[in-house]
């Protein structure tokens, strides 16, 4: 089995080819290595991964299609796990062309390349932030999405309409999941969770959007994964069932399906915190701030279709996966511990 993974020096690609690599699987790995954050973490990434023989890398972007298709061509790989794109909801109100370019340009360009190469299942990265102005919780993929409050999320909507256009046309099998909060060892630095650590060791004062007053759904990099993985080691097929009269978004009469991926227990932003605290042994300083333009209140994922279809349900308690990250950021920026916290 050989396996293309966009984005393979980001976060969560990375996590998925290693874990791919370690069940025997060929993995093609392709990315751009940008510094929307540290490449330097990119990099650290991409050097647990080169010392497995299965494993290929290929510098450059999926704006690029005849890079894309020349990789396909070369590997001829049966899947494709689609995670490069541009991320961050606060970024895309000041970059927002990278937003197009990536999420729109780029994840065309990766259809086409795998309905010419006519992959067995392409796998794509969306994300929680597509519930938008949606208050009805847990978020389920039989809701409606129609109110994006980001770009990034209007991006990520924009990407299921089309992944699901070429489902119908091509007969292509897809299978969009929406990611929640994704955290844990080798994480992207753009992330609260990631800058309250920095914050809290620098001793500097950590920022808490609508006073902290938020609900996420933070979910541990290993769930994701073995989401991700059995997902794509089952294909998307039409859905008998479905109908035009009453369509349900989450799957249809071509081979298209869209599942959630989240802890399904949101943890409310300021008992976050306190575990974060006590993993660190050291009291944040904090500063309380108005909500910002994009973000939502509260983030809840219903995976009740996730476990019905491939028999998995996201499991890590947030003190456990809190821990091993913790951990990670010690032994990777050599913090050593602090004294007990009083």
């Amino acid at each position: 089995m050989t396996t293309l993974v966009t984005g393979a020096a980001g976060f969560i690609g990375f996590h998925v080819a290693k874990r791919l690599l370690e069940a025997g699987d060929a993995v093609v790995g392709i990315d751009n290595l940008n510094d929307y954050y540290d490449p330097s973490l990119k990099h650290a990434r991409l050097a647990e991964l080169a010392p497995n023989s299965s494993f290929r890398f290929v510098k450059g972007d999926i704006c690029d299609a005849r890079l894309l298709a020349k990789i396909m061509t070369e590997y001829r790989p049966d899947v494709v796990i689609n995670l490069a794109a541009q991320a961050g909801v606060r970024y895309s109100l000041e970059n927002p062309g990278a937003y197009a370019d990536s999420n729109l340009v780029g994840f065309l360009n990766i259809l086409e390349a795998c309905r010419h190469a006519r992959v067995s299942h392409l796998v794509h990265a969306s994300s929680s932030s597509v519930y938008g102005a949606n208050t009805a919780t847990p978020f389920s993929v039989e809701q409606r999405v129609d109110h994006p409050v980001s770009l990034y999320a209007a991006t990520k909507k924009a990407s299921e309409l089309m992944a699901h256009s070429y489902a119908h046309l091509f007969r292509l099998p897809i299978t969009a999941l929406r990611f929640f909060t994704v955290y844990g060892p080798f994480g992207r630095p753009d992330m609260a969770y990631f800058k309250f650590t920095r914050a809290i060791v620098e001793g500097r004062p950590i920022e808490l959007y609508n006073n902290g007053d938020m609900l996420r759904d933070f979910t541990y990099i290993d769930d994701v994964v073995e989401g991700v993985v059995r997902v794509a080691a089952r294909p998307a097929t039409p859905d008998a069932n479905w109908s035009g009269d009453s369509p349900n978004p989450a799957t249809s009469s071509a081979p298209y399906r869209v599942y959630n991926i989240g802890h399904s227990d949101p943890v409310p932003l300021l008992e976050f915190v306190e575990v974060l605290e006590r993993q660190l042994g050291i009291r944040a300083k904090r500063k309380y701030l108005p909500m910002q333009p994009g973000d939502v209140l509260a983030t809840y994922a219903d995976v009740s279709d996730l476990e019905r279809d491939v028999g998995y349900r996201p499991e890590t308690p947030i003190a456990v996966g809190l821990e091993r990250f913790v951990d990670w950021y010690r032994d990777y920026y050599g913090v050593g511990q602090p004294a007990a916290m009083a």
